[in-house]
């Protein structure tokens, strides 16, 4: 804005966005870097100058010193400008993560204000109470069938146990001391051969008696004379 604009109320500038200013920055830092390598090579040249007329041509030499110094004190001048922009721009950068982190900050708190409006706290605390009670009653529902109620309730428990202790001691006995099992009592067998026995047994010593034997010699003497 021009100053007559300053002083009569002109229109106002709309500041720059960080963003627009780190740019600009930028900008004019490499603007002034390539002024700065022009200058080096600038003052290279006026210097190799001075020397080659230092013995010949001493005013061209002393002109070309006095450039040399000139453009010295421009190119130290031009240092301090990019340390004052550099300097800036930092701060800029820096001044533009914060904002940038403030604005995350700021939208992550709205969330969670937005998230948590229908929410009361009471009304929590009120649903998982009503929570805990349904697990009690879902607990007690499920101890209620498994109970075995309607089924053996005719049993006594006593003698059960009286039972298992007696098949226990039994196998106890079997295992550990060797007691053996009583064996079933049988009748007891025959002495005397039953009468259809007697009879085959006489039988056989009948036949036994009749066929000779060939081999005995005296039964074969005695086959010869009868005959």
């Amino acid at each position: 804005m021009s100053f007559f604009g300053k002083m009569f109320g002109g229109k106002k500038e709309v500041a720059p966005t960080t963003g627009e200013a780190i740019q600009k920055l930028r900008e004019t830092e490499n603007m002034l870097i390539k002024k700065q390598e022009f200058l080096e090579a600038k003052i290279e040249d006026e210097l190799n100058i001075a020397r080659k007329n230092a013995s010949k041509n001493k005013r061209v030499a002393l002109q070309a010193l006095k450039k040399k110094k000139r453009l010295e004190k421009q190119l130290q001048q031009i240092d301090g400008t990019l340390s004052t922009i550099e300097m800036q721009r930092e701060a800029l950068e820096s001044a533009n993560t914060n904002t940038a982190v403030l604005t995350t900050m700021k939208n992550a708190a709205d969330a969670l204000k937005t998230a948590h409006q229908n929410m009361d706290v009471d009304k929590v605390h009120d649903m998982m109470d009503d929570i805990a009670e349904q697990q009690d009653v879902a607990r007690e529902i499920s101890d209620a069938i498994s109970n075995p109620v309607a089924f053996g309730a005719d049993l006594d428990d006593e003698d059960l146990e009286r039972e298992l202790d007696e098949l226990e001691q039994e196998n106890f006995d079997k295992e550990i001391i060797g007691i053996p099992e009583p064996a079933p009592t049988l009748p007891e067998a025959p002495t005397e051969d039953l009468p259809e026995k007697a009879k085959e047994k006489k039988k056989a010593a009948a036949t036994t008696a009749v066929v000779p034997d060939d081999d005995d010699p005296d039964m074969k003497q005695l086959l010869s004379w009868s005959n």
